[in-house]
Parts: C-alpha cells; sequence; structure tokens
C-alpha cells in the first residue's frame, strides 16, 4: 500500500476537490465514501462522508488519519477516484491486492474553494437574483426564487455551466465565439449558456440551437427576441445536415439518443470543435453487436450486457477522441439518484492525435463497429434520413429527460 500512502499525501491537501471509494467488496454496509477538505478552526481537515443504505455518517480527520483510514478502507473497497485541481487519479484495487494507479494532468485552472465546515453551495446562477429567461421557463417564479420542484432543474443548468467555467481558457476572446447546441430542446441550458457567456463573462458569442420540432425552435425564437439576445439563434434541423458554419468552437450534445451522438462527435470532430460537452443515451448499438466468447458466461445477463454495452459505447467514443487529438475526461453530470444517464464527455482539442490502435483492438475484441468509428472512417454515410430520424429521437429523449429532472 506504500504507492497509495503516496499517492494520498500528494493530493490529500488544500487543493482536492474531493476523493470517492467505491466498489465495495462483500461484508460492508457503506456503499460509498466520500472525502473532501474543510477548514476548522483554521486547521485543515478531511470530512469523510460514509453513505449506507438509510443514512450518512460524518467523520473528520487530520492529514495522517485520514491517510490511514483510507488505506485500511481499501481493504474492502475495489476502487478510489481522486479528482484536485491539480490532477485526477483512479485506482483499482484486485482481490489479489494488486494496486493499479493512472493519473491525469489538471485540465481545468485552478480555482479558490470554500473549504468552510458547513459552506454554502455556490452557484454560478446566483439564486437569489431573478433571471429573465429562468422564470419564463418555469424555473423562477416572477419574484425570482427558484420553484421548489425546479431545484434539480436548477442544479443541474449550474453543473453544465461549471463544465464550461472548466474550460473557459481554451475558448478565444479576441474574437466571436461560435458554439452549436444539437437538439436544444426547450434550451435551458442553450439560454443559460449565452447568459453565463455573454453577460456574466463578456465574451462575444454565436449560439445555434438546433431541434427538429418547429413549435420548441419557435418559442425560443420568441424567448431570444423578447431579451434582446444578440447572437443567439435557433433553427430547425440537425447537425448531420447542418451547413450554416465554416468553423465551431464548441459543440454541445445532451441526451443524444443512441447513435445520434456518434453523429454529433463526428461533426465536431470535422469542424475542428476546440471544445465538445456530449451528454450521450440509449445506447443499444453495441448492445446488439457485442459478442465475445471469453465474456459469453456474462453477457447472457441481458440487464448486464445493456449495461456493459452502454460503457463500452462511451468508453469507446472517448478514445476515438482522443486518437483524433482531444484530451477527454468522462465526468459524471448530476447524481445517479435523479438518472442513470448521468455521463458527461469533455473533450479539449489539444493537438496531434494519439495512435488509433488501442480503440481499434478493442473493437475487434468485442467484434463491434460503433457509428463513430465508421463516420471517421468513412464507411457510413453523414446526413439524410437516418440522422434526421436520430435527432427525432434525441429531441423526445431530451425532453423525457427534462420532465425527468423537473
Amino acid at each position: 500500500m506504500e504507492k497509495i500512502e503516496e499517492l494520498l499525501y500528494k493530493y490529500l491537501n488544500e487543493m482536492l476537490v474531493k476523493l470517492i471509494i467505491s466498489n465495495p467488496r462483500t461484508g460492508t454496509e457503506t456503499v460509498k465514501i466520500s472525502l473532501r477538505p474543510v477548514l476548522i478552526k483554521k486547521k485543515l481537515q478531511f470530512q469523510a462522508s460514509l453513505q449506507q443504505e438509510k443514512k450518512v455518517l460524518h467523520k473528520n480527520f487530520v492529514l495522517q488519519e485520514a491517510v490511514a483510514e483510507i488505506v485500511k478502507w481499501l481493504e474492502s473497497y475495489r476502487q478510489m477516484e481522486i479528482f484536485s485541481q491539480e490532477g485526477q487519479a483512479s485506482v483499482l484495487v484486485s482481490k489479489k491486492g494488486k494496486v493499479a494507479i493512472k493519473e491525469k494532468k489538471a485540465v481545468s485552472c485552478v480555482k479558490s474553494q470554500d473549504l468552510s465546515h458547513n459552506r454554502k453551495k455556490r452557484y454560478i446562477l446566483d439564486p437569489e437574483k431573478k433571471v429573465g429567461f429562468l422564470v419564463d421557463l418555469g424555473v423562477q417564479t416572477r419574484e425570482g426564487k427558484i420553484v421548489h420542484a425546479k431545484y434539480d432543474k436548477f442544479r443541474q443548468i449550474n453543473r453544465f455551466l461549471e463544465f464550461i467555467e472548466d474550460i473557459l481558457q481554451e475558448l478565444p476572446r479576441d474574437r466571436e465565439i461560435t458554439i452549436l447546441d444539437f437538439g436544444c430542446g426547450k434550451s435551458y441550458l442553450t439560454f443559460a449558456m449565452y447568459h453565463y457567456l455573454k453577460e456574466l463573462k463578456g465574451y462575444r458569442v454565436h449560439i445555434i440551437g438546433l431541434d427538429l420540432k418547429e413549435d420548441v425552435i419557435a418559442r425560443c425564437r420568441m424567448l431570444a427576441g423578447k431579451y434582446g439576445y444578440q447572437g443567439l439563434e435557433f433553427y430547425v434541423g440537425d447537425i448531420a445536415g447542418y451547413q450554416g458554419v465554416q468553423q465551431v468552437d464548441m459543440v454541445v450534445t445532451l441526451h443524444a439518443c443512441d447513435t445520434a451522438t456518434d453523429y454529433a462527435l463526428d461533426k465536431a470532430i470535422r469542424w475542428g470543435a476546440k471544445v465538445i460537452l456530449s451528454v450521450p443515451c440509449c445506447q443499444h448499438e453495441l448492445n446488439g453487436q457485442i459478442k465475445n466468447d471469453l465474456l459469453a458466461p456474462i453477457l447472457q445477463y441481458g440487464l448486464i450486457k445493456e449495461r456493459m454495452a452502454a460503457l463500452f459505447t462511451d468508453a469507446l467514443r472517448a478514445q476515438i477522441l482522443e486518437s483524433r487529438g482531444y484530451q477527454v475526461q468522462i465526468l459524471e453530470f448530476i447524481d445517479m439518484e435523479h438518472t442513470p444517464k448521468n455521463i458527461l464527455i469533455r473533450g479539449v482539442k489539444r493537438g496531434k492525435g494519439k495512435n488509433s490502435q488501442d480503440y481499434r483492438s478493442i473493437m475487434e475484441f468485442l467484434q463491434v463497429n460503433p457509428t463513430l468509428a465508421a463516420l471517421q472512417e468513412g464507411i457510413c454515410e453523414r446526413g439524410g434520413a437516418l440522422a434526421g430520424t436520430l435527432a427525432q429521437e434525441d429531441t423526445e429523449d431530451r425532453e423525457k429527460g427534462d420532465r425527468q429532472n423537473a
């Protein structure tokens, strides 16, 4: 466990965002443990939250105690994730105690943290300040208070803006930036992006929302005009066939159904988009393809196969993006208690891509050919009726997600 102790002493400081221990072995009632830094009487400590089935226990530790407890906990758990402003690390512990550690440098810029013991949640959008579009979209009352039933939606909007805040330094300030939101639906996040980047951060922006529902687009246009949001446009259409711009700085695709995500990612890559934010869902394609004699005993269980196929789908998408020069993070968008479709793929263009042999080997092992790989290799057609159908499914699923998180 010396490597783990060394890793913990490296990351357990005031720059730590959170540490999560999960995937318990048998014999423990605590399903997950999370750790965050706190200041108690001006001294740095680490607050552990032990999540049990019906309650959460809290304990505070000084550095040495925290390291000792974490090492002890890892005897009963298989996985640990560390998120810090200095970087990111993951630890896997096998049954025989073999430790595998992977580290990544931080993508985001360094931000100060509130380390108070009973800290108030910091939101990018002030919950006490009235914002016109939030009122019209039903998130705030006319008095500027968050509607109780919409607080999860308000948190989701702020969580999304945090992902943008982390990569803000990647977007140019010396010119107008173009952002394309595929399947924008009611455009909660599209309006939030505009408000954050233009009104709060002073960027010159051109944001385009695409959706196949004419009534939805008509309402979005009405609201954009009502608030005088110049540079915010909405069109009926889908991303695969959209030709309205030559250069896109950021592509956003939320709850794009099944292979609609692949069409969006392919388009983003070909545009050379600096930033990609994608929340996929309904990953059915690989579930119908995956075949492997070694994995056959566990793939016979339909639910397990479905979930594994969904995870493999997004992992392969991330690998393909990395092969095209993107630095990719797989992040939790919202808590699992709200929806299981909570993975966000964030890619930042860094330069030359890495060797693509890694993901090709995985594809061969699983006997799959995901649409994104086929599109990038020119095997699959772009645009057309298929993309339109997929985009329609995307719109319906995104609105379903809106209702679930309302």
